[in-house]
């Protein structure tokens, strides 16, 4: 077991202008499983490599307990990666496949047993230990794979997206599984993913990229309950948050159409007459008496108990916070199921004053 660290770590590609990694500095605790999560090419997988010493460090170093490890081979780092192709060999049982690294390493017989099967009671493999990988599923080759980083007992594990090829049913069994265990053995764990949702439920912390930047590292709730800037409020959280810019008035309060939310005078200072406010669908409240911004209801998903209500601002001046692509994002409340509003129907919707995110409009900075 060991910690990990990230020290102004940058990776360039040859050709590029710009980095994709740029400066990364994170520290990863002892037996710790941080998440790296972003969308597609903002460096998270990148990040990974480098730790494994796939991808050459341009700038900084990384360390993997007292051990810089910028300059070693990929062999000499003592980390196991678990990819999402899973990378067994076809014609090897499941016991030789998890066993390969160890009696490439020269280690004898008799241990490479004991440890396979070991790893295998661990993972729920034991049966399967004379099948050859054609004859697993895709939820039991991941398994293999994962058996096979175990054997090796090594200081870090480095997964890379291993989930990505499970249906969505495997996908919530198996991470529930590999969260499980890591907490068992104890090992430094840094997860790949793009599934935000995945984040949330298994790291210990969440380290959020955006075009090879860290826009934040926290936990999940901090993340959620204190997003540091626009990208990881609208990123983190399913429905996303809502964000939409509404006017400063004088008197240091924010109008949400015709109702008025106080803010703390001292995070207005300098922000001008306008400032992006967030709120997340459990935190709005809904009402039919003119308070608040007027919504023009477009869907309704109706989940039992709960109910989304999907809808566009019914004044065409107000505007909603867009996405990564630039298109604008419905605002989104969560209402009792049981007292939906129809299609069409005009509502009017607030945040909730103890649950309420404002940022700044120019630089997405949060406020306070």
């Amino acid at each position: 077991m060991a910690t990990v660290k990230f020290d102004n770590a940058t990776r360039v590609y040859p050709g590029a202008t710009t980095p994709s990694v740029d400066k990364l500095n994170i520290d990863i605790s002892d037996g710790e499983f941080l998440v790296l999560v972003g969308p597609s090419g903002c460096g998270k997988s990148t990040s990974l490599r480098m730790l494994a010493g796939l991808e050459e460090v341009n700038g900084g170093k990384i360390w993997i307990g007292d051990r810089d490890v910028t300059n070693l081979s990929p062999k000499d780092r003592d980390v196991a990666m678990v990819f999402q192709n899973y990378a067994l060999y076809p014609h090897m049982s499941v016991a030789d496949n998890m066993g390969f690294a160890l009696k490439i390493a020269g280690i004898n017989k008799s241990e490479i047993d004991q440890r396979v099967k070991e790893a295998a009671k661990i993972l729920d493999l034991t049966t399967y230990l004379d099948r050859k990988p054609k004859a697993l599923s895709g939820g039991q080759r991941q398994r293999v794979a994962m058996g096979r980083a175990i054997v090796r007992s090594p200081q870090v594990f480095l997964m890379d997206e291993p989930l990505s090829n499970l249906d969505a049913k495997l996908r919530v069994q198996t991470r529930t599984q590999i969260a499980s265990l890591q907490r068992r053995l104890g090992v430094t764990t840094v997860y790949v993913t793009h599934d935000q949702v995945e984040a949330m439920t298994m790291g210990d912390r969440i380290a959020l990229l955006k075009d090879g930047l860290l826009q934040q590292c926290a936990t999940p709730r901090e993340m959620y309950d204190r997003p540091a800037n626009l990208f990881v409020a609208g990123f983190i959280g399913s429905p996303a948050m809502n964000l939409i810019a509404v006017p400063v008035t004088g008197e240091g309060e924010v109008k949400f159409g015709n109702h008025r939310l106080p803010i703390e005078r001292s995070a207005l200072v300098g922000v001008g007459n306008q400032v992006m406010v967030g709120v997340r669908p459990e935190d709005v409240e809904v009402t039919t008496n003119d308070d608040g911004m007027a919504l023009t209801v477009e869907l309704v998903e109706e989940l039992g108990a709960d109910a989304y209500v999907h809808g566009v601002p019914a004044d065409s001046a107000i505007s909603m916070y867009g996405d990564e692509e630039g298109l604008a994002k419905p605002f989104v409340a969560r209402v009792d199921g049981r007292k939906v509003p129809r299609k069409g129907e005009t509502i009017y919707v607030y945040p909730n004053q103890n649950h309420l995110h404002v940022f700044n409009a120019e630089s997405g900075a949060r406020l306070g």
